[in-house]
């Protein structure tokens, strides 16, 4: 298989296969301002779906939908975010993608981070079947990236669905995350050094070895008591 593993790759590739239009999210449909033309959800199907992780920054990561509608003889592509910039859409329309997006070929449910100037690779799969992480490696190269020489923290996403999310966070001895909640459950697992994980109502020091829980919507912060790596896993509501 010729795995596509950049965004810039995937819509030249789809281009070439005919998806040409470009859509974007209306109240209740997808429209092409181009012609003004308007799909509603049950005129289009999801012939292929791509998503990518690009760095830590929730904007970098998007989803790609290879859309075809036969009743208008058109094919292009959505291109979405899944974080916290992603387009509004209502209930209809989210199920409408999910729906096809779920019988989707099985080659484009492998998710890859998408290359960037940080991490030119662009070949780590971030959701498969089965992914096996080297936590050692991961360590190593979280120290030699830039933002780790520039800046008091970096991070790398290990892992990425729907239902969960892994990253693997250093920080700089003295550096703080301040507080924020979460959209679900997290756990906190030091793999080295320690840090001070403290909500309104308590304060736990945790050091190599050891690991907190903490439930959805607790504001909380993170301190670091000298350089420290951990494990950040978010368990999503369903």
């Amino acid at each position: 298989m010729n795995t596509l593993t950049t965004l810039s790759e995937v819509l030249n590739q789809l281009k070439e296969r005919g998806y040409t239009t470009d859509f974007n999210v209306g109240d209740n449909c997808l429209i092409c301002h181009g012609n003004s033309l308007e799909l509603h959800p049950d005129e289009f199907v999801v012939d292929r779906h791509y998503r990518f992780e690009g760095s830590t920054d929730p904007g970098d990561q998007a989803i790609v939908y290879a859309i075809s509608s036969l009743k208008n003889d058109v094919k292009g592509v959505l291109v979405n975010g899944y974080g916290v910039y992603s387009d509004p859409m209502t209930d209809e329309m989210v199920n409408a993608l999910r729906t096809r997006e779920d019988s989707a070929d099985t080659d484009s449910e492998i998710t890859f981070n998408e290359a960037t100037p940080q991490r030119p690779e662009g070949d780590r799969p971030i959701n498969a079947e089965l992914i096996e992480i080297d936590l050692i490696a991961t360590k190593q190269q979280i120290r030699n990236e830039a933002p780790w020489e520039n800046s008091d923290r970096n991070a790398i996403t290990l892992f990425k669905n729907e239902n969960m999310r892994i990253v693997m966070i250093a920080l700089h001895d003295g550096a703080e995350m301040k507080t924020h909640t979460a959209s679900g459950v997290i756990s906190v697992q030091v793999l080295e050094g320690g840090i001070s994980f403290r909500t309104e109502k308590k304060s736990s020091d945790i050091n190599e070895g050891q690991m907190v829980t903490l439930q959805a919507g607790v504001p909380h912060s993170v301190f670091a008591r000298s350089e420290s790596v951990f494990l950040l896993t978010l368990a999503l509501k369903i």
